[in-house]
């Protein structure tokens, strides 16, 4: 098999280290097509390629980039969403796609579980609070025994989280419209309403997809219900957030929020993000990082090796459900 690494160098070298390219040679005839920039992108180098492997800042696989790989077989991405350069075409030539999306999940899902169990212990208060002397921390750190965690949606992510929060003894609920109340229980959570987890539990953490019909999905109205310092957690996307409204949730003090990712992204120079004491506002450092990037292309080349024997692949992502991926 003709296989080439196609993606820019930077992201090359952020992704893969040696042992990959090492790799990607013994599996069969490899080719290094990475580029500095997309004007450097010799096409003609791909004309007989059959697969591909790549990350961030895949080009868009159009018709013309398709002609000019009239070979190729499969596609495996070392990183998370497909959206960017995936299309229908692609699909019509019967074309193999693979993405590392649950290895990227593993990172937000620590992150998540860090910040679930710091902020029942109002660690980012405390954290502010230390300068000065004489609050209660016995009265004012409620802790993890049974608090009651809500999980908005059964994405990679989200089922990471309700995986790794088995070892603890707290509540988890789930809302997720796709989800069955079985399906729910077997990963560990109570399948409610929205409205329901919004005012139940103590920490929200959101891990919808960026979907258009979500746009805004968390309002004023289910902010609204949530308790009084309870914490919501976004790790997922700014704009399925109605931030003016979270913002008025904040400035009232009766809320806390962490928050991994906004709309726009950074937020603008005066947002109130940067300065309200009880909102932590963390750069998208949530997914992969430096080394964790590594994980990404482990994932890729074990996709690519499975694809070589025949195997089934653990992350094949099929056209029927582009629509409710992130």
């Amino acid at each position: 098999m003709n296989i080439a690494l196609y993606a820019s160098k930077n992201i090359v070298d952020m992704v893969f280290e040696p042992r990959h390219l090492a790799r990607l040679a013994e599996l069969g005839n490899f080719s290094d097509c990475s580029f500095t920039d997309r004007g450097e992108m010799t096409r003609e180098q791909l004309h007989d390629v059959e697969i591909i492997v790549s990350s961030w800042g895949m080009p868009k696989m159009t018709e013309e980039f398709l002609d000019a790989v009239p070979n190729l077989k499969a596609v495996f991405y070392a990183a998370g969403t497909v959206k960017g350069f995936v299309t229908d075409e692609m699909y019509k030539r019967g074309i193999v796609l693979s993405s590392a999306a649950p290895a990227n999940a593993v990172p937000v899902s620590e992150y998540t579980i860090g910040v679930i169990l710091l902020a029942n212990k109002r660690f980012f208060e405390f954290m502010r609070k230390s300068k000065h002397h004489g609050f209660n921390l016995m009265h004012e750190a409620p802790g993890n025994y049974r608090r009651t965690i809500g999980i908005i949606s059964a994405s990679m992510v989200g089922r990471d989280v309700m995986r790794l929060l088995q070892q603890y003894d707290l509540n988890v609920l789930l809302y997720d419209p796709y989800v069955t109340a079985e399906q729910a229980m077997e990963m560990g959570a109570t399948k409610v309403e929205l409205q329901e987890l919004m005012a139940q539990s103590d920490v929200v953490s959101l891990h919808a997809p960026n979907l258009p019909n979500l746009h805004h999905m968390i309002n004023a109205e289910l902010l609204a219900l949530m308790k009084e310092g309870a914490t919501f957690i976004n790790t997922a996307r700014g704009a399925l957030v109605d931030e003016a409204a979270l913002i008025a949730e904040l400035q009232a003090r009766r809320i806390y929020a962490v928050l991994d990712v906004t709309d726009p992204e950074p937020p603008v120079a005066d947002s109130p993000f940067y300065t309200l004491p009880n909102a932590i506002y963390t750069p998208h450092i949530a997914g992969s990082m430096n080394p964790e990037c590594a994980r990404m292309a482990d994932f890729a080349l074990a996709e690519l090796e499975r694809y070589l024997a025949g195997e089934p692949l653990q992350n094949a992502v099929k056209q029927e459900v582009l629509a409710i991926l992130a």
